[in-house]
């Protein structure tokens, strides 16, 4: 009996044993499971912060006005009036109905309208109108007040162009006090103190209103629009939104 007992007794201990290693070899999986899911989580973290940062510039920073070159290059030598690009003697006038906070209006500055800048405008063959058209929210309002600020100092197109290539997300609240004071500083604006007193005078939001209106009458219903006036033109003709530069040129050969 007792080598009996005594065989009971090793065969307990053997399976405690085994269980007890079969228990470590568990909890040793679970925690290499565990930090295997630890690790992939900081993966992930750091793969979402990468990415936000990566992101690009989204515009809309007063801090950091961007091709400030670029467009004194597409500009220089070219007279500003208000808010009209070009010679007042061109016979040929191209309208444009914008909203400084359009992305489709900044798409066209950048690649539809430089081309008849560089030599429809600069031969002295059209001159350029712009004309607010709100259509997106509030806050294109003082953006337009502030155009027409600086181009009663000779700088509304050179701040209108610098804006849309600045610009920021529609209706994100970025059209601050400091974006517009940033832009026209960029522009080359050569008295800010009479600047932020005009734009904010009231004395441009009758006419950024009227030529809201105005568009409106016209049948536009989105930005940019254009019209074109010329010798051979029945008035003021509308073109709405062509889809090309040469489309555009195409007109204003047969005003002219």
């Amino acid at each position: 009996m007792s080598g009996q007992k005594d065989r009971e007794k090793r065969r307990e201990e053997r399976e405690a044993a085994e269980a007890k290693a079969a228990g470590g070899d568990r909890r040793t999986r679970l925690l290499q499971l565990s930090a295997g899911g630890v690790f992939l989580a900081i993966i992930a973290v750091v793969v979402i912060i990468i990415v936000a940062g990566s992101g690009g510039g989204s515009g809309g920073d007063a801090g950091n006005v961007e091709e400030k070159t670029e467009v004194d290059k597409l500009l220089t030598g070219i007279p500003q009036n208000a808010n009209v690009l070009g010679k007042a003697s061109a016979p040929v006038t191209l309208y444009e109905y914008g909203d400084l906070q359009c992305p489709i209006c900044k798409e066209y500055s950048e690649q539809v309208l430089p081309a008849v800048i560089e030599k429809q405008v600069k031969n002295g063959e059209v001159k350029i109108v712009y004309r607010d058209f709100i259509i997106i929210s509030e806050e294109s309002i003082p953006a337009g007040e502030a155009a027409l600020a600086a181009g009663e100092q000779g700088k509304g197109w050179s701040f209108i162009e610098l804006f849309y290539r600045n610009q920021g997300e529609e209706r994100s609240g970025y059209v601050t006090d400091e974006f517009i004071e940033g832009i026209a500083e960029g522009a080359g604006v050569p008295d800010m103190k009479k600047f932020n007193e005009e734009r904010k005078s009231g004395k441009f939001k009758k006419k950024v209103e009227a030529t809201t209106e105005q568009a409106a009458k016209f049948g536009f219903t989105g930005t940019p629009s254009f019209a074109v006036e010329g010798p051979s033109s029945n008035g003021i003709e509308l073109l709405n939104t062509p889809g090309s530069t040469e489309a555009i040129v195409e007109r204003l050969e047969q005003a002219a």
